[in-house]
C-alpha cells in the first residue's frame, strides 16, 4: 500500500430478518502523512432507508449521535460547530440512492474509525428480493469484509449471489445456505482488490449484490409474529399479467433538448418494444402546443410499435411547456376509450407523464393544474411522474402522482436516464392485482408509500405491520381471512406463528426488534404520504407531530429530525439533515467540501460529456465543489488542477470599463471576455471590480451571446432575440442552447460538447457599496483545442505544479508554502474563496493556493496582456 490515507479496514456487515434489513458500515483510517488533510467517509445508501445511529472515533476520543427535532438540532449545532468537520446526507446521482457524507480535517499520524446503521425494508420485485450494497472504499483496504447473514423463518427457496462487482473477484465469495438461515462472505485480500498486480488503485467499486426469495407454496398470505407486533406478507404467485391501457406524455420543450432527449427517446423506444400485444397505448408529446401520436388508444402490435418509434425518435425539442392542456388531452384519451367500450374490463390504466421542468405557458399555477388533473382524472386510472433533473419541481410531480393513485421518481439527467427511465417502467407496470381491499383493525398499517389503499401497482407483494396481541386469536384469524377463503390456512398459518418465537430467540443474529422496525417505518412512510395530501394546515400539523413523535421514539432521521453528533464534552458538533429534495443543504456550513478527499477520483460528469444537464449537477452537488474553475466575485479566479488535485486561485485589479480574456481559442472558434464594473465606492483606498458582462463568441456558428446583470442576448448576423433575467426559458439556434433560471443562472451548452454557467448576484439596490455581477463556472472538460489561451483557456492544459516547504505564515491562520511552476518559485498562502454554485448566497468554503500580485508566475506574462479592446475580441498575441 502506498498513499499517505490508509484504509485499515472496510467492513459491511449485515442482517436481514424477515426481509428487515441492519446495515453497518465501518471504515477505519489513518492519515499517515506529517501534515493534514481532509478525510471523507462517503456511503451511499438506499432513499428509502433510516439512517438511525453514526459513531466516530478520532484517536480514541468518540463521537456519539443522537435524534433530535430538527430546529434543536440546528440551534445546539450552530451553539458548537466543529471545527474541521462536517456531515450531511446529500442526493445522489444514483438512482433511488442517497449519500451520507462525513469530513473531517485530520492531523498528520491520526487514526479515525467511522461507523453508520441504518434499516431498510426489502421490497419483492419480479419474484425475489434483491438486498444491494453499494462498495466503493475508494482504496485499497488491509481488511476488506462483507457480512450477509439472512434469517428468513418461512424458508429460503433460493440464494443467489451474481458477480456484480466483475469478473475480477469470481470465486471468492463463500456462501452458506440452510433452510431458514444463509450466510454470505466477502472477504478479498489486499492482493485481490487491486485492478493488476502492480497497481496501487482498488478494483472494489461497484454494487454487491444478494438476491433471493423465500418458501410460499400456495398461500397468498404470509403472517408472523413477535413481540407483540405482526406483519403480513401478501405476494400470490403465477398470476397472469394485467393488459394495460398507458398514455405516455412526454414534455419536448426547448428545456429537455440535448442528452435529456436523446436518453428520453431511447428509453421510450425499449417501453414501446416491451408492450405486450393485449397492452393498448398512445402517445402525447407538447411543448406550448400539445400533439398526439394517436388520438385515441391502439392495440401493442408490432406495426403500431414500430410507428410510435419512428414518431419518438423524429422529436426536435423546442418552445415552452404546457402541462395542464397535455395531461386533460390524456385523461380524455383514456375516458373516451373507456365510455367507447374499449378497455378490457380486467385492464389497468395508467398515465406516465415524463418532464423536466415547471410550466410556462397556460396554466401556470400548480395547484389548479393539480386540482384540473385531480377533478377530470377517472378513479380507475393511476398518474406516474418522471421529473428529470434536478431543477424540475420534484414536490408538485409527486403531489401529482399520490393524489392519483401513482407514485413520482425523479430521474437525474446523466448518461444513465435512460437505464433509469426503464427500470421506473418496470417498477410501475407490473400490476399484482387490480383491485385488493383489507379489513385490518385498528393500529395496523397497509404499506401504501406507492399507491392508494384500493390499488396497488409496481411491484409483486403488498406489506402489512400493526400492533396486535399474539393470544388474541379471533384477532389473527380476522387477519388472515381479510385476504383467504381457505379456513384450513388459519390453523396451519397459526402453527407457524407459535414456531416463529422459539425459533428467532435462539438465533444470535437475529433481530429481536424486527417487527417492531417495520411498523415505525411503514407507519412514518405512511404518515409522510398523508401529510404530503393533507387538505387542511391543521391535519398536516397533527400528522407533522405524529411523524416527529415516531422518529424520536424509534431513532431514526427522517424529514423532521436531524442527527447531532458531538464529542463527550459536547463543544464539538457536526449535524445531518434528513435528505429533502430541495435546492441546497439545511444551513450553511453542514454539507463539507473536500478539496483533498479521500476518494481523488474525477466524478462522473467530469469523464462524460458535459451536457446541459451535467453542468446543473455540478451545481446541485457539494461532493464535486471543487472540481471546476470559475471566476467569481471581485473576480477571483479558482483554477483547478485535476493531474495535482489542487486548486490555485489569484485576484485581478483592473479598471471598471476595461474587458479581460478568459478564454480564446482560435482553432475552435471561441471566445469568452468578461468586462468590468466597478462598485459604488472604495472601502480601504481600494475600488473592488466585478464581471458587470460576459460575452461569449461562437465564431464557427456566427453565433454572440451577450450576459449582462439585466439582459441576455444571443445574436446571429443581423437576428436577435433576449430574454431577461425575469424569465426561465430557453433559446435554440443552431445547436446552441441558451437556457435561463430565473434570477440565478444561464447555461450555455454547444452541440453536446461544451457548457459554461453564468450565475447572476443580485444585491440590495440601496446597498451604499456593493453593485450587482456576475459569475461564470466552466468545467475542465470542455474540448477546447491545444491552442486555447486566456486567464483561464491556457490551464486547459495543466501545467506542472509542484507545492511544498509549508510553513506558518504572517497570519497564523493562513500557512505559506512555495510553488514550482512554469520555471517559476512562488510564495503562495493557503487560504479559503467562495464557490457559489451550491449556494447563490453565502457561497461554500473552498481551500486553494492564493498567488500573490495578480497571478503573476503563474499566468504566462501579465495581467494587462489579457485586455482585449471588444466583448468579442480573440486575444492577439497570447
Amino acid at each position: 500500500l502506498t498513499g499517505a490515507i490508509f484504509i485499515y479496514s472496510y467492513k459491511v456487515q449485515s442482517t436481514i430478518t424477515s426481509r428487515v434489513v441492519n446495515t453497518m458500515i465501518q471504515s477505519k483510517v489513518e492519515n499517515k502523512a506529517k501534515h493534514a488533510q481532509n478525510l471523507v467517509f462517503d456511503v451511499q445508501i438506499p432513499k428509502g432507508a433510516f439512517i438511525h445511529n453514526f459513531t466516530m472515533n478520532i484517536n480514541g476520543i468518540t463521537f456519539t449521535s443522537s435524534i433530535r427535532e430538527k430546529s434543536a438540532a440546528r440551534q445546539q449545532y450552530a451553539q458548537a460547530r466543529a471545527k474541521g468537520k462536517a456531515a450531511g446526507i446529500i442526493r445522489s446521482s444514483a438512482l433511488d440512492m442517497e449519500n451520507f457524507k462525513a469530513e473531517l480535517n485530520v492531523p498528520g499520524g491520526m487514526k479515525v474509525q467511522f461507523e453508520i446503521h441504518y434499516q431498510e425494508m426489502m421490497r419483492r420485485k419480479l419474484g425475489s428480493y434483491e438486498y444491494v450494497i453499494p462498495l466503493q472504499p475508494g482504496r485499497l483496504a488491509k481488511h476488506l469484509e462483507v457480512d450477509v447473514r439472512i434469517i428468513e423463518p418461512q424458508g429460503l427457496r433460493y440464494l443467489h449471489v451474481p458477480n456484480s462487482l466483475g469478473d475480477h473477484f469470481a470465486g471468492i465469495t463463500t456462501i452458506s445456505k440452510g433452510e431458514k438461515k444463509a450466510h454470505v462472505s466477502f472477504k478479498p485480500t489486499v492482493a485481490q482488490q487491486r485492478k493488476c498486480p502492480t497497481c496501487s488503485a482498488t478494483a472494489v467499486d461497484g454494487d454487491f449484490v444478494v438476491m433471493y426469495d423465500v418458501h410460499r407454496e400456495t398461500k397468498a398470505g404470509e403472517l408472523e409474529i413477535f413481540n407483540g407486533y405482526f406483519i403480513h406478507y401478501f405476494a400470490p404467485d403465477n398470476l397472469d399479467p394485467l393488459p394495460k391501457n398507458i398514455l405516455f406524455v412526454i414534455d419536448v420543450s426547448g428545456s429537455m433538448w440535448g442528452l435529456k432527449m436523446k436518453q428520453t427517446i431511447e428509453a421510450m423506444k425499449t417501453i414501446l418494444g416491451d408492450l405486450r400485444p393485449d397492452d393498448h397505448f398512445s402517445i402525447v408529446d407538447f411543448n406550448h402546443n400539445v400533439r398526439t401520436w394517436r388520438d385515441d388508444l391502439v392495440a401493442a402490435t408490432a406495426p403500431q410499435k414500430e410507428d410510435a418509434k419512428k414518431y419518438i425518435q423524429e422529436i426536435q425539442p423546442n418552445g415552452g411547456t404546457n402541462i395542464n392542456e397535455a395531461l386533460l388531452r390524456a385523461i380524455f384519451i383514456l375516458k373516451e376509450a373507456s365510455n367507447l367500450g374499449m378497455l378490457d374490463p380486467n385492464s389497468v390504466s395508467m398515465i406516465i407523464f415524463v418532464s423536466d421542468g415547471d410550466p410556462t405557458v397556460g396554466e401556470l399555477k400548480l395547484t389548479k393544474i393539480q386540482k384540473n388533473v385531480k377533478q377530470n382524472i377517472p378513479e380507475d386510472v393511476s398518474l406516474f411522474s418522471l421529473g428529470i433533473g434536478f431543477d424540475v419541481d420534484y414536490d408538485f410531480l409527486d403531489r401529482l402522482a399520490h393524489e392519483n393513485h401513482g407514485m413520482a421518481q425523479r430521474i437525474f439527467g446523466n448518461q444513465e436516464t435512460s437505464s433509469q427511465m426503464k427500470k421506473f417502467y418496470n417498477q410501475v407496470s407490473t400490476p399484482l392485482l387490480k383491485k385488493v381491499e383489507f379489513n385490518y383493525p385498528q393500529g395496523s398499517v397497509l404499506d401504501v408509500t406507492q399507491n392508494s389503499f384500493d390499488t396497488y401497482f409496481g411491484g409483486s407483494e403488498i406489506v402489512v405491520a400493526g400492533k396486535v396481541d399474539a393470544d388474541n386469536v379471533q384477532l389473527l384469524q380476522s387477519i388472515i381471512t381479510a385476504t383467504s377463503s381457505n379456513a384450513e390456512l388459519v390453523l396451519e398459518t397459526l402453527a407457524d406463528v407459535e414456531g416463529l418465537d422459539d425459533f428467532l430467540k435462539k438465533e444470535p443474529h437475529a433481530d429481536p426488534k424486527f417487527t417492531e422496525k417495520l411498523w415505525a417505518y411503514l407507519t412514518i412512510n405512511q404518515l409522510l404520504a398523508e401529510r404530503n395530501l393533507a387538505p387542511t394546515a391543521a391535519l398536516k400539523r397533527n400528522l407533522t407531530r405524529s411523524i416527529l413523535q415516531m422518529s424520536l421514539d424509534h431513532h431514526i432521521v427522517t424529514p423532521f429530525t436531524a442527527m447531532l453528533i458531538e464529542n463527550p464534552e459536547r463543544n464539538e458538533r457536526m449535524l445531518a439533515d434528513s435528505p429533502q429534495d430541495q435546492k441546497r443543504g439545511c444551513c450553511p456550513g453542514t454539507l463539507g467540501v473536500a478539496s483533498n478527499g479521500l476518494n481523488k477520483s474525477i466524478p462522473s460528469w467530469a469523464k462524460s460529456t458535459p451536457t446541459t444537464e451535467q453542468l446543473l449537477n455540478v451545481l446541485k452537488a457539494p461532493t464535486v465543489a471543487t472540481r471546476i474553475t470559475s471566476v467569481d466575485n471581485d473576480p477571483h479566479f479558482i483554477i483547478h488542477l485535476l493531474k495535482s488535485q489542487e486548486n490555485i486561485c489569484f485576484n485581478i485589479d483592473s479598471e471598471p470599463g476595461k474587458i479581460l480574456n478568459l478564454v480564446s481559442d482560435p482553432d475552435s472558434g471561441i471566445v469568452i471576455n468578461g468586462q468590468l464594473t466597478g462598485a459604488k465606492k472604495r472601502e480601504n483606498e481600494k475600488l473592488s471590480t466585478y464581471f458587470g458582462k460576459i460575452g461569449f463568441y461562437f465564431k464557427n456558428k456566427g453565433l454572440k451571446v451577450e450576459i449582462s446583470t439585466e439582459m441576455i442576448t444571443l445574436k446571429d448576423g443581423s437576428y436577435s432575440t433576449a430574454l431577461s433575467w425575469s424569465d426561465t426559458g430557453s433559446i435554440i439556434r443552431k445547436r446552441l442552447l441558451v437556457s435561463v433560471k430565473k434570477d440565478r443562472r444561464v447555461t450555455i451548452t454547444m452541440d453536446t460538447e461544451m457548457s459554461f454557467v453564468v450565475l447572476l448576484h443580485r444585491v440590495w439596490k440601496n446597498h451604499p457599496v456593493n453593485v450587482d455581477f456576475l459569475g461564470i463556472y466552466i468545467p475542465p472538460t470542455n474540448r477546447f483545442s491545444p491552442s486555447a489561451h486566456g486567464l483561464i483557456g491556457q490551464f486547459m492544459s495543466e501545467p506542472e505544479v509542484h507545492i511544498y516547504s509549508e510553513r506558518p505564515g504572517r497570519d497564523p491562520e493562513k500557512p505559506e508554502a512555495t510553488m514550482e511552476v512554469k520555471g517559476h518559485k512562488l510564495t503562495v498562502t493557503s487560504g479559503l474563496q467562495k464557490d457559489y454554485r451550491t449556494d447563490q448566497v453565502f457561497g461554500t468554503n473552498v481551500h486553494c493556493w492564493f498567488v500573490h500580485n495578480c497571478g503573476k508566475g503563474f499566468i504566462d506574462g501579465h495581467y494587462k496582456d489579457y485586455l482585449v479592446p471588444h466583448l468579442y475580441s480573440f486575444l492577439k498575441n497570447p
